[in-house]
């Protein structure tokens, strides 16, 4: 081989090195976007299930205890939109529990048979049910890029840069009361 076949393959070959990494990094880019925008989702959806919740303890139809209670839990979900992420869990958590405890087969026998009631309940229900929703698929988005981003090349030639590794957002947000006609 001559020296011109040398020239031409190694640059032949840095050339497809060079789109393989652009390749790999536009893509982590997007998988980047990709959690962002479904984190600002789940905050969007952990939001409206706060308000659902706040709206059903406001209503009237609960005893005090259980509004209280739920008003409470419902108020420190929204206030946490500035709390670090394992807090905000937590809090999430906590609303998850305080629903649970507040949401008693009388309870839930009352609010479904009350006109004003059911509707409210209702809210609350598809709330959660789009939380679960959106908490999926951030999580999936989330494991997408954790698992791209373990791969030797791009680790390799840092084509995350200095972004953040997504976490996923770990709640308790089953409520199997509230899947039986709400």
């Amino acid at each position: 081989m001559d020296t011109l076949s040398w020239v031409v393959g190694g640059i032949a070959l840095a050339a497809m090195i060079s789109w393989y990494l652009s390749y790999g990094a536009a893509r982590l880019d997007r998988l980047h976007s990709r959690v962002e925008g479904a984190l600002s989702a789940l905050d969007a959806q952990l939001v409206r299930r706060a308000e659902a919740t706040l709206e059903l303890a406001n209503s009237g139809l609960l005893d005090p205890a259980s509004a209280l209670l739920l008003a409470g839990a419902a108020s420190d979900s929204l206030e946490a939109d500035a709390e670090p992420h394992t807090s905000r869990e937590a809090i999430e958590s906590d609303l998850t529990q305080a629903l649970e405890a507040a949401l008693g087969s009388e309870a839930l026998r009352q609010l479904r048979e009350d006109a004003v009631g059911a509707p409210i309940l209702q809210r609350v229900a598809a709330a959660n049910q789009r939380v679960q929703l959106a908490r999926r698929f951030h999580n999936d988005a989330a494991t997408d890029v954790r698992r791209v981003r373990r791969k030797p090349g791009v680790r390799l030639f840092r084509l995350a840069g200095h972004a953040e590794l997504p976490q996923t957002f770990e709640i308790d947000d089953e409520l199997p009361m509230l899947g039986r006609g709400a």
